[in-house]
Order: structure tokens, then sequence, then C-alpha cells
């Protein structure tokens, strides 16, 4: 399975930055999304940053990452990665809240 890692700007050049996903820095190809600040964040898919993340976005991309490594590891406990999912009740898409009140 391949997917983007979110991963935050440490380094820059004209068009690659050093970039770290909170385990490792690499070096990623920002060709696609020009010059980056330091500090923000990218969405980085097989070496190269596709698009720039706000930090909160990539934040909780990061936590969703971080629960299938551990459940890849056999660990099911990733309650505290999904704080604003526990507790809450299921919603509906806006588009489909009228067919629920109508039921």
């Amino acid at each position: 399975m391949c997917i983007g890692i979110p991963m935050q700007v440490v380094e820059r050049g004209e068009f690659h930055a050093l970039c770290d996903d909170g385990a490792r820095q690499v070096q990623v190809d920002t060709t696609l999304v020009g010059q980056p600040a330091v500090g923000s964040w990218l969405l980085v898919f097989l070496g190269a940053a596709r698009e720039a993340l706000d930090e909160p976005t990539a934040l909780a991309m990061r936590d969703a990452v971080n629960a299938v490594g551990r459940i890849m590891q056999g660990d099911t406990r990733i309650d505290d990665l999904f704080g604003d999912l526990v507790d809450r009740e299921p919603q509906a898409p806006a588009h489909l809240q009228h067919l629920i009140k109508e039921a």
C-alpha cells in the first residue's frame, strides 16, 4: 500500500526541502508545490511533495498514519490518536440529513 505522508519542512532549497515525518528526516522534491516555508507542512508521496497542508490537517493525517502503523504491528489501542471521534455520535453528511429527519 502506498500512502502520502504529512511532513514538516526543516530546511528548504530551491527545488528540495529537508522534511521531518516525526521519526526521520528526508530530502523531498518540492517542484510541484514551490518553495515552502520552514515549519510548513507538505503531503509527501514517493519522495515528492504533492500538496501544502495546514497544520491541523497535517497533524490529523499523521495520527491516522500512526494508527495504521500500530494496527499493522498488532496494537489496536488507537483511541488516543482519534480524540475528536471517541464518544462522538455518528452524523450524516449535510446533504443526507433530511433523509434522517423524515424517517
